[in-house]
């Protein structure tokens, strides 16, 4: 799987469910697209939780008086 923003990834998961909710979509592909889905959002989910960390380690060297690397 090529490697996406947050954003792009959210978006691709979006498309998933959406094909996901055809009635006329073969179990199989269902299955695939499913798990598909799943990784973009586990994905998205990791790179939402390294902004967070690097958010609060921000704020914690401001706190700290630290000077912040930019």
């Amino acid at each position: 799987m090529e490697k996406y923003d947050f954003e792009t990834k959210v978006e691709a998961a979006k498309k998933i469910m959406e094909k996901l909710m055809d009635p006329e979509i073969p179990l199989e592909e269902s299955v695939k697209l499913y798990r598909e889905g799943m990784a973009l959002l586990k994905e998205a989910g990791e790179i939402l939780e390294k902004a967070k960390i690097e958010v609060e380690t921000i704020e914690k060297e401001e706190i700290d008086g630290e000077e912040v690397p930019v």
